[in-house]
């Protein structure tokens, strides 16, 4: 949804880069094109103002003027004030003293609030708690059985007495469900109104109706991170006439340009504390405004992606691996491969994965043509192979490469690439679990690949004979010099590492995942 704005940001940047110093011109400049970047995103006016404002107040004073990287310090300063407009700090949910903790759901028609219930439900059941999904909006065809067949999917609870499509007394459905919930022990309701296709005094009135009765300890609207302006018009309507705690943002995923999730919590006073975004019901979470900002300006998340990470990986299984990678790389079977691929694939697409990964966004087109039915693919293949085959895969020959092909329905090559893709990885990963470090990488503290001391006796080696000639000698020595430093550069930024957006490339694992062109 940033992407755009991303880019127009970046692009800002690149052209403070290199300057020892900024004038007064080299800020006005930065701070028109944010401005207009900020102004295509659909950003409300009045945010983008003030963010134009804080930010030049604080980039022409001292804080920028003084700095060793005057670029750094104006990104830095961007980026506090993006935190700044999402809300600052993470905001976290209430919980009720004496359970059941009500949270009431409110928003347009459209907007996803029965989605987003069963989204919200899973979340806090995987965090312990034991929550109640209420229908309570008995107007739209379906609704009722939407919910239900989304509590099911999410594994929670469901109350729903009405039959719906018209029938029923949204009010009193709300008032049992607390009955219910303390009944059968569930600590969390939550409760999904009706919406409407517009803001209505009926709309109003039965949503203020319902918070009366079971006087909610949050109510959250569900706004719709797609409709731009008009998400900020409606969540002022909703503040003024039925009150709200904090916003909810679905559809953080869609094409749109994303204004809304910049405007709402600085428009409306009240912070974003969740946010959804994707169809599955694992693709919600809290909102982490810092998080966020960082992605704007494309330094990644690694903290959501570490996230992710613990909640997907068991530790005992992952202290076994590393300890059977550590008796050596025979111990590494294509069955331990795939295990790994399905642990990442749980994690969610690998597109979203890497681009929560700092730099990433420069790789923006690359990592969007990833095809990730690929893994699929590695893993029919893996599952066509013996157990055997699996264990020790030096005995693929010809015609088992063959067989496996037919077996995975893909062709000979394939298989073979697999295969010398896996020794490659597994001869990496044996040397990373012991201590080697990365191959070809120098040695670095905590990484190994350079920690072993020299012997104390090296024979010289063999090279090409030095020119008797003190001139001529020089000279070989200063192009040899020069051949060193230029094959020097690696990932962290040395003389050989890519400058430019055209130069990185994908490691090969995730080429072999693009299409063919």
């Amino acid at each position: 949804m940033f992407d755009t704005l991303s880019d127009r940001l970046a692009a800002t940047f690149k052209n403070l880069r290199g300057k020892g110093r900024l004038s007064e011109a080299d800020i006005d400049a930065t701070a028109r094109e944010i401005r207009i970047a900020l102004l295509e995103a659909d950003v409300a006016l009045p945010v983008v103002r003030a963010f134009i404002k804080q930010v030049k107040e604080r980039a022409v004073g001292s804080e920028v003027s003084q700095a060793l990287n005057p670029a750094q310090q104006v990104i830095k300063i961007v980026n506090e004030e993006l935190i700044g407009i999402l809300g600052g700090e993470t905001r976290r949910l209430r919980y009720a003293k004496n359970p059941p903790t009500v949270i009431m759901l409110a928003g347009l028609q459209g907007s996803g609030k029965t989605t987003l219930a069963g989204k919200l439900g899973r979340w806090l059941k995987q965090q312990g708690h034991t929550p109640l999904l209420v229908a309570c909006d008995l107007q739209r065809p379906n609704a009722v059985n939407q919910l239900s067949v989304v509590a099911e999917r999410a594994e929670v609870a469901v109350f729903a007495p009405a039959p719906g499509n018209g029938v029923g007394d949204p009010v009193k459905v709300a008032e049992d469900s607390v009955v219910h919930a303390r009944d059968k022990q569930h600590d969390v309701v939550i409760v999904d109104t009706a919406g409407r296709l517009g803001i209505d005094e009926e709309l109003m009135r039965q949503a203020a109706d319902i918070r009366d009765a079971v006087s909610p300890d949050e109510i959250l609207f569900v706004v719709d991170a797609m409709i731009g302006q008009d998400a900020v018009t409606t969540a002022e309507a909703f503040r003024d006439g039925v009150g709200f705690d904090g916003v909810v943002l679905s559809k953080l995923d869609g094409d749109a340009r994303g204004g809304a999730a910049l405007s709402v919590a600085q428009v409306t006073g009240k912070q974003v504390m969740f946010a959804s975004n994707g169809e599955k019901l694992d693709d919600f979470d809290a909102f982490h405004p810092d998080r966020m900002a960082s992605r704007i300006l494309g330094m990644g998340d690694v903290l959501t992606l570490i996230e992710k990470a613990e909640q997907t990986f068991d530790q005992q299984e992952a202290e076994k691996m590393a300890a059977k990678l550590q008796k050596g790389p025979k111990e590494f079977t294509l069955d331990d491969f795939l295990a790994q691929m399905e642990q990442v694939r749980k994690m969610g697409s690998i597109s979203k994965l890497l681009g929560m990964m700092p730099g990433m966004g420069q790789m923006k087109e690359q990592i969007n043509d990833l095809d990730e039915r690929e893994v699929d693919r590695t893993a029919a293949i893996i599952k066509s192979m013996t157990p055997a085959e699996r264990a020790e895969p030096t005995m693929i020959n010809g015609s088992r490469r063959a067989r496996i092909a037919r077996g995975s329905g893909v062709e000979v090559s394939a298989v073979k690439n697999l295969v010398e893709r896996f020794f490659e990885a597994r001869k990496m990963m044996s040397r990373m679990a012991q201590g080697g470090g990365m191959p070809g990488m120098p040695g670095l503290p905590g990484m190994g690949g350079g920690g072993k001391k020299k012997p104390k006796q090296q024979k010289k080696a063999k090279g090409k004979r030095q020119s008797g000639n003190p001139m001529k000698r020089k000279q070989e020595e200063k192009a040899a010099a020069e051949r060193k430093a230029a094959g020097a550069g690696s990932a962290f930024g040395g003389a050989g590492a890519a400058q430019s957006p055209e130069e990185f490339e994908l490691p090969q694992e995730f080429k072999d995942m693009l299409p063919p062109k």
